[in-house]
């Protein structure tokens, strides 16, 4: 993967093009705040960070 912000994008597309109510994602600290951004200009319903494993996702409902 050479672009990780391209492909959280596109995931989060994908998955409201797909009517799916919530997404996974790998999650990064820059990834963290875009979510946060997202979250409070009404883009996204509500995120919960998961700390799985050392890189931990991001669960984002749409």
């Amino acid at each position: 993967m050479t672009d990780p912000i391209a492909d959280y994008l596109t995931r989060l597309r994908n998955a409201i093009k797909a009517h799916h109510r919530v997404v996974e994602v790998p999650a990064s600290k820059l990834k963290k705040e875009i979510t946060k951004i997202l979250f409070e200009k009404g883009y996204i319903l509500n995120y919960k960070f998961v700390e799985d494993g050392p890189q931990g996702t991001i669960k984002v409902a749409l």
